[in-house]
């Protein structure tokens, strides 16, 4: 199972210098489980970049995976972990929505580089 940080997404649609290593696990679409809040941040971001159009059609394929929404136990562990390891809201959610699916979760922010189940590729210079 796969999980795609928003800013993967977001190299992906770009066709960025990191699209390729994002590419194979958004498109193998039976093993990906998306997180609400990543459409969000992904469509929010297309929306100002580009269109509402634009912001829908990224929705649209991003729920070719498994939509998964946060709970009050993804919360809770996403505020612990946060504290613990001083890491912005939107990435412990997303990196604690990974771990409570074993799956792996795929990023080029920096600050999850380091985390238990991350494929971390550094952002294009």
């Amino acid at each position: 199972m796969n999980v795609v940080d928003s800013c993967g997404w977001l190299e992906y649609f770009a066709n960025g210098g990191n699209a390729s290593f994002f590419a194979s696990p958004l498109e193998a679409t039976e093993s990906l489980i998306v997180p609400s809040l990543s459409i969000f941040e992904v469509c929010k971001r297309v929306a100002l970049l580009h269109s509402e159009k634009a912001a829908r059609q990224a929705a649209d394929f991003m729920s070719r995976g498994e939509i998964v929404g946060l709970n009050a136990d993804t919360a809770l562990a996403a505020a612990l972990y946060s504290a613990k390891h001083q890491l912005p809201m939107a990435n412990s959610i997303i990196l604690l929505t990974a771990l409570e699916h074993q799956a792996t979760l795929w990023t080029q922010d920096i600050d999850l580089k380091n985390h238990k189940n991350v494929k971390y590729k550094a952002k294009p210079a």
